[in-house]
């Protein structure tokens, strides 16, 4: 998905201020995501797994994509990778 740009909604700007999510984390999420699965109505969701503090998190990026534009719906960071994840590892 490189190459597009990225637009950040403000309610989840808001969102993710409050989560404690590094936005540099949001773009490389979207950038280069572990999968692509479908959300909800026109919404597709990027996770990728990182370790913080030797813990895995799943970080999810909701987004729509459009022509030329991934506009971000929410973004949060959860422990629970494998109720998340599609398929295996």
């Amino acid at each position: 998905m490189k190459g597009k740009k990225i637009e950040i909604i403000p309610l989840a700007t808001r969102k993710i201020k409050k989560r404690h999510i590094k936005k540099n984390l949001v773009v490389e999420t979207l950038h280069e995501p572990d999968q692509i699965v479908p959300g909800y109505g026109d919404c597709k969701v990027a996770p990728k797994i990182y370790r913080i503090k030797k813990k895995e998190y799943l970080l999810r990026v909701v987004y729509e994509e459009q022509e030329d534009l991934l506009l971000v719906i929410t973004a949060y960071l959860t422990s629970k990778v494998s109720g998340y994840w599609k398929g295996s590892k």
